[in-house]
């Protein structure tokens, strides 16, 4: 029983630092060749959003679209490496979930 506590409570501290690593990453996604930008987080919460003067609505709705898309892909890829850093990825969560 000891043993499953002591895991929980390992399981809680990594899920802590994972969250504190992610809150660190940021990316910024980009639309209509730069004039729509939205900065997110690792954890995915949008912490800006910038958009040219004089953008027609269109042209805004695209941008917010393709901006999101992009920092979405730029989001993966760092937080791959994130991962990879913290001890091999998809294995290190494996081996912590004791399987």
């Amino acid at each position: 029983m000891f043993n499953k506590l002591k895991q929980f409570k390992d399981m809680r501290d990594q899920a802590k630092q994972m969250k504190e690593m992610l809150d660190e990453v940021v990316v910024v996604g980009s639309g209509v060749g730069g004039k729509v930008l939205i900065t997110f987080n690792g954890s995915h919460e949008v912490l800006g959003v910038q958009i040219e003067e004089g953008l027609e609505k269109k042209k805004i709705e695209e941008g917010v679209k393709d901006a999101i898309t992009d920092g979405n892909k730029k989001l993966q890829g760092e937080l791959m490496k994130k991962m990879q850093e913290m001890g091999g990825g998809l294995e290190a969560l494996k081996n912590m979930m004791g399987q």
